[in-house]
């Protein structure tokens, strides 16, 4: 989330004009600031305005290698576990399974990640029951809820 709102372009690495900036920003001068304003991060990232950015951030900020477009499985897992495990646990849970037992898939692209978010807030679950494949979902979504289908059944 500091990386979020400090702007950082690089994983595990903050400019000094990133971490200056944004600590100005944030109104940040001494230690005990930052952490409050860590605690109040978190209540902004919690807005429906700032969500869907922080949300895709986080998936940009896991591409850390030039012209990379997509990140790894394991990678994914772990993300979505970070961003969306406290708002969506069930689907979560269920969908980190999905995406560790199947074989199709060994990254996820940025496309994909965006209609995970999706998912999880437009489709009743379990049953799943609103899901359209004829909407425009990516495959391994469609893969995932024939997956729950079947084991469900």
């Amino acid at each position: 989330m500091l990386a979020w709102k400090l702007k950082a372009e690089k994983q595990g690495y903050f400019t000094q004009d990133e971490w200056q900036t944004g600590l100005k920003a944030l109104g940040v001068d001494s230690l005990s600031k930052l952490k409050k304003a860590l605690s109040d991060l978190e209540k902004e990232v919690e807005k429906p305005s700032n969500y869907e950015d922080f949300y895709t951030y986080a998936f940009r900020y896991c591409l850390t290698e030039e012209k990379q477009k997509s990140v790894d499985i394991e990678s994914i897992c772990e993300l979505l576990n970070l961003v969306l495990g406290v708002q969506f646990r069930p689907q979560i849970d269920s969908l980190i399974e999905y995406l560790k037992v199947q074989n199709d898939y060994k990254v996820i692209n940025s496309d994909q990640w965006i209609n995970f978010l999706r998912f999880c807030k437009e489709i009743s679950f379990p049953d799943l029951e609103n899901y359209d494949a004829i909407q425009a979902w990516p495959l391994i979504l469609d893969n995932y809820v024939e997956w729950m289908r079947e084991k469900h059944s």
